[in-house]
Order: structure tokens, then C-alpha cells, then sequence
């Protein structure tokens, strides 16, 4: 009765946090359809918004109208999917790894999508396949390549069905220099124009969001966060080890496909669409399970919900304080997330002494 009793407390518990969090990313998503170098009160965001279901609330201008619903909304609802994809990410892999200072990056997503990036900058103007993609171009390189080098790295740890996860790690860490090797070629032969594009391209920015770029973030982040979302008891188990976990009757190697698969599709996804946003992936978990605990029953959709939190944030700071230029939004989670990495190490170190 008293198991009973204190899982049910938990579970309320993990309730009330998800609908704390949930009800911040809804103010969050207020603030950041509000301001911005064309401000728009909170009252008349709302009044476009039900506007748009057939609920009248109030009068608003047909400005304000056309830039909350053609820039800022698809931009911060890509913002919010984004953010989503990466933290969730991240605390899958955190959980996977057992390591609290894995991220996204890790497994070579981020730097496959970036050489895949550079190379279209640098050389799709000259290969006459490439330049009908248009718009299109890259984002679907950089999705490519995030996903070859997942695919790569999978392939390189595994082994007789089996994969090992220092093998992976390691795997990790070769091809992300060896993209970063094959990035600073490709940049070698670039004009300064292509050099511009593919440095701002590399720091991340949401500011380029349409309602195309929306559907794409919500089918390929949303689908596979759902069945991250699946996998929390089977996350649980494997904290207590891998040994552990098959006696228990998990498929530890199907667990190992389903969230590396999902998870580069996540990071994949963003980064062909906001180029390269880090740290994001590490801090976010981390903070999850220094405040609530490490039960993957709310660190996985915590670690979504906190995302999208953050990386809103982040978008609001990189469109307001140099107004009217704007920050990639990339250098504000690298300012936020960097001295936080270095607070995790130092913590990580002393936990081993």
C-alpha cells in the first residue's frame, strides 16, 4: 500500500512539472510573438490568433496581422521544435551512454550536416544537378549528411548484431574530425561569398522560418520524439547497466537502434533546417535531472519541454539586443551553454576523485 501510495505521489508530481513547464513555453511563446524591432502587444497577438479560428477578441492591423503570421509565428514555432528535438535528444543519448556529458553531437549528425552544408554553398553553384534544388538544396544536403555519418558511426561500433558504446563514442570523435578536416578543404576553394553563408549558416539562426520549413520540423521531430517518448522504462533499465537490462528482458540492441536512429533524425532535422545550435542537447537533461530526478518518465518530455523553452529564449535575446541587426542565435546558447559545460566537467571530476 505504501509502494502504491509513493508511486502515486511520483506520479502527480511529474505531472504538476510537465504542466509547470508546459504552462512557461506557453508564456514563452507569448513573449516571443510579442516583441521584437516591430512590437505587437500581447492582447492583439492573441486577438490574430483566435482570429484565425473564427473567435474575435479584438481590433489589430493588417501589419501586424501579415508579420505574426508569415515571420514570427513560423519562426517560433520552429524555434520550439527545434529546441524540442535537440534536448530530447540529448537526454536519450545521456541515457543510452549513461553519461551525463554526451550531446547530440557525439555521434556525428551536427558535423555530417555541416560538411554537407559547406559543400552545397561552396560547390552547388557549379554542379548543374544541384542548382534546381533551390531553396530546397540545403537543408536536404545537410539532412543527408547528418544521416550518413549516424549511419557510419553505427556501422563502425557494431559488430556480429552487437554495438559497443566506446566503440560508438569513438567512432564519434574520428569522423567528426575527419568532416571537420573535409570542411576546411571544401572552405579552402570558397569565394567570400560562399564563405560569409556557410559561417553564418554554422552558428545557427531560425530567422529564414516559413510554414515550410514548419511542416518539415514538425513530421521529422515530432514523429520520432514520440517514440523516444516510448522508450523511458527500457532507459530506466539500462541505467542500471546493459547486463542488467537484458536480464530484465529489454532488447538492449533494438533500445541502441531506436534511439540513435530517432535521435539523428531529431538533430538531423534541425540542423538542416537552423544550421548548427549547440549545447542545447547537453545543458538541457543535465538541468531536468538536477532539479527532478533521473526517472526518463519526465526527463524525456521535460527535457523537449525545456528545450523549446530555451531556445525560444535564446531566439528572443539574438533578435532584441542588437535591434535592428540580430545575433545567430547559435552564439547565445554557445555564451549560455559553455560556461555551464565547464561547471559539468569540473562537477563530473570531482565526483570521480
Amino acid at each position: 500500500m505504501l509502494v502504491k501510495s509513493g508511486i502515486y505521489r511520483k506520479s502527480k508530481t511529474q505531472a504538476a512539472t510537465l504542466l509547470a513547464l508546459g504552462a512557461l513555453l506557453f508564456l514563452v511563446l507569448l513573449l516571443s510573438l510579442s516583441v521584437g524591432a516591430f512590437p505587437i502587444p500581447v492582447y492583439q497577438v492573441l486577438s490574430v490568433i483566435m482570429s484565425n479560428i473564427g473567435i474575435e477578441l479584438g481590433d489589430f492591423t493588417t501589419q501586424q496581422r501579415s508579420v505574426l503570421v508569415n515571420i514570427r509565428l513560423p519562426r517560433v514555432i520552429l524555434a520550439m521544435l527545434v529546441g524540442g528535438g535537440l534536448g530530447l535528444s540529448g537526454a536519450a543519448l545521456q541515457g543510452l551512454f549513461r553519461n551525463p556529458l554526451v550531446e547530440p553531437g557525439l555521434i556525428g549528425v551536427s558535423s555530417g550536416g555541416a560538411l554537407f552544408a559547406v559543400v552545397y554553398i561552396v560547390f552547388g553553384a557549379s554542379i548543374p544537378l544541384l542548382q534546381g534544388l533551390s531553396g530546397i538544396g540545403l537543408p536536404l544536403f545537410a539532412f543527408m549528411g547528418g544521416l550518413l555519418n549516424t549511419f557510419l558511426v553505427y556501422r563502425l561500433a557494431s559488430s556480429s548484431g552487437k554495438t559497443d558504446i566506446s566503440l560508438l563514442i569513438l567512432a564519434g570523435v574520428a569522423l567528426n574530425a575527419l568532416s571537420g578536416a573535409l570542411i576546411g578543404l571544401a572552405i579552402f576553394y570558397a569565394d567570400d561569398a560562399a564563405m560569409r553563408n556557410f559561417t553564418f549558416w554554422s552558428l545557427g539562426d531560425v530567422g529564414g522560418a516559413n510554414w515550410q520549413k514548419v511542416y518539415t520540423a514538425f513530421l521529422l521531430i515530432i514523429g520520432p520524439a514520440v517514440l523516444v517518448f516510448t522508450q523511458f522504462r527500457q532507459l530506466n533499465a539500462l541505467a542500471l547497466g546493459e547486463s542488467e537490462a537484458f536480464h530484465m528482458g529489454v532488447n538492449v540492441q533494438k533500445v541502441k537502434y531506436i534511439l540513435l536512429i530517432s535521435s539523428a533524425m531529431m538533430v538531423g532535422t534541425a540542423v538542416s533546417l537552423t544550421g548548427t545550435i549547440g549545447f542545447v542537447g547537453l545543458i538541457v537533461p543535465h538541468l531536468i535531472r538536477l532539479g527532478f530526478g533521473a526517472d526518463h518518465r519526465l526527463v524525456l518530455p521535460a527535457s523537449f519541454l525545456l528545450g523549446a523553452i530555451l531556445l525560444s529564449v535564446a531566439d528572443v535575446l539574438a533578435r532584441t539586443l542588437v535591434v535592428p541587426a540580430e545575433l545567430p542565435i547559435g552564439i547565445i546558447t554557445a555564451i549560455i551553454g559553455a560556461p555551464f559545460f565547464i561547471w559539468l566537467i569540473i562537477n563530473f571530476k570531482k565526483l570521480r576523485n
